[in-house]
């Protein structure tokens, strides 16, 4: 069975599990390493103003209506 556990790997490599792990044998593990702060949201932010062309035209608005309360045609 496969398991995802939080971690946090300091400076030096060390891992630090944040929650207790009981295996009967050793096992493989893979780490995968993230990014932090708000770099990770960077993609979001640098194609709201994209998007937003298309989320704005009034055929939008009116696909969503039924969505939001008061807009209905």
């Amino acid at each position: 069975m496969m398991q995802t556990i939080e971690a946090v790997i300091d400076p030096n490599g060390t891992v630090r599990l944040l929650e207790p792990v009981r295996l009967g044998v050793s096992k493989r593990a893979l780490v995968t390493i993230m990014e932090e702060g708000p770099e990770a949201n960077d993609a979001a932010l640098l194609s709201e103003a994209a998007l937003a062309e298309d989320w704005n035209r009034p055929e939008e608005e009116e696909a969503w209506a039924h969505l939001q309360p008061g807009k209905s045609s």
